[in-house]
């Protein structure tokens, strides 16, 4: 169905909460909490308040990368945030970011604690804080960043955008879908000349940029968001596909993706992470049945 009626805006815009489609719910023009909530703390410095969706996963793949490659310090309690009931809206939460949007971490190591919010601050902090996944370089050090700030800045014409008009919109519409459907192939086409030259996204090296561009683009690549694959012909990328394989390979990244998951099958879900005996112990399929 197309709804080709014209919309004309009026002099002042007004809230219609009913006129907010799939996420009416979590949807408001205002910030700040709507309910008292502490945050939960566990027993490692780094406390991680998230959930399994693209933005997620950046920081979870990150934290297991740095496991795997043997940073101890690493390790980190991750906290299901569930955005469809308003999680994001405590106190606790506000607290840890005023945007209200997943993943949130405070960094508990030194005296005081830190908060970081924005997935691509996460990543940087905890290269650098780690001295991993961004080259010192300079060259190099401004490609993987120049990159990271293009997955930021590319992102929301993906979700926002085409996935939002595509798949959740109240009414499917011509002109937003075209327009994103353009963009999201630009930004495929991006992707795929240059990883047509490199094996990584920022040169030879496996960075944090990778590690974000993966988890919304890599998806995309296989037709496992917005199920669009075949609508945006997404087999042509054969550099994306074949980077987006290569990554999907690294246990660090199957471990990443699983973290603050909640949907698919059970046995991919572990929806609070404290431990990396976790993995072993306390997937959702496990749970169940233990019930």
């Amino acid at each position: 169905m197309t709804d080709n009626s014209e919309y004309v805006p009026p002099k002042i815009w007004t809230w219609d909460k009913e006129s907010g489609g799939r996420f009416a719910n979590i949807n408001r023009p205002v910030a700040g909490p709507t309910h008292d909530k502490d945050l939960p703390i566990g027993k490692h410095p780094l406390q991680l308040y998230s959930l399994g969706t693209p933005n997620g996963v950046k920081v979870t793949v990150m934290l297991e990368e740095l496991l795997a490659a043997g940073h101890a310090g690493a390790e980190y309690d991750a906290w299901l945030i569930n955005i469809g009931e308003g999680d994001q809206f405590s106190s606790g939460f506000v607290g840890a970011n005023p945007n209200s949007k997943i993943p949130a971490l405070v960094d508990r190591s030194g005296a005081d604690p830190i908060r970081v919010f924005e997935s691509g601050a996460i990543l940087i902090h905890l290269a650098e804080k780690f001295g991993a996944f961004l080259p010192t370089d300079p060259a190099k050090r401004a490609e993987t960043l120049s990159w990271l700030m293009w997955q930021m800045g590319s992102a929301p014409f993906l979700g926002g955008g085409f996935g939002h008009f595509y798949a959740y919109a109240p009414t499917k519409q011509e002109y937003p879908i075209n327009r994103y459907a353009m963009e999201v192939k630009r930004q495929l086409d991006v992707l795929d000349r240059q990883l047509a030259e490199h094996e990584h996204i920022a040169g030879t090296d496996y960075t944090i940029a990778d590690m974000a561009i993966w988890p919304w683009y890599g998806a995309l690549a296989k037709g496992l968001v917005y199920e669009a694959g075949e609508f945006l012909q997404v087999d042509d990328y054969k550099n994306v596909q074949r980077w987006t394989d290569q990554l999907a390979a690294r246990p660090a990244v199957r471990r990443g993706r699983m973290v603050n998951r909640v949907t698919g099958d059970p046995a991919s879900q572990l929806r609070e992470r404290h431990d990396a005996s976790d993995f072993e112990l306390r997937t959702q399929d496990k749970l169940e049945d233990a019930e």
